[in-house]
């Protein structure tokens, strides 16, 4: 453990959104770093969401868009309370947990918040994207493997078979 909080421990980062992958990524760090047989104890939890913004997330401009723009913010900053609530009921076993949200793009917000809290690391769920998906939208795990200054995990959701 390089880098240590205030607090005397390291933090580990978990980007977290809405989707499937992101909670089973906490929960699969839950369930290894953090129960109760784990080293969750060298660890101080941080869940980061990250949210869009309204404009960024209409992706358009010209008459009218000012005035959806307001209803956009309100959903975004509802599905936001969501997330971190569902984190919250999760976590709830965890004593040195800090929750933020944060306005941008998840691939700086998730790098950014590894140099606040001096994380050792960042972990984000696989979305499981193919290549063309991948491309136009980007990877914000292949981003952070490249551009955060830690250890990134990337826990992949298991497909189940039937």
């Amino acid at each position: 453990m390089a880098a240590a909080t205030a607090e005397g421990k390291a933090a580990m980062v978990v980007g977290i959104d809405e989707s499937d992958h992101s909670f089973y990524a906490l929960q699969w760090i839950l369930g290894h770093f953090f129960s109760c047989g784990g080293a969750g104890g060298a660890f101080r939890l941080v869940v980061v969401h990250a949210k869009p913004t309204a404009t960024s997330a209409v992706g358009l401009a010209g008459p009218g868009a000012a005035d959806v723009l307001p209803f956009v913010e309100s959903d975004l900053k509802r599905s936001a309370a969501r997330v971190i609530e569902k984190a919250k009921e999760l976590c709830k076993l965890v004593n040195d947990t800090v929750y933020e949200v944060v306005e941008g793009d998840a691939r700086n917000v998730l790098c950014e918040a590894v140099e606040k809290y001096h994380a050792d690391a960042l972990v984000v769920g696989s979305h499981g994207y193919g290549a063309i998906k991948r491309a136009v939208l980007g990877s914000v795990s292949d981003y952070c493997t490249h551009h955060a200054h830690c250890t990134v995990m990337i826990v992949k959701k298991p497909k189940h078979k039937h």
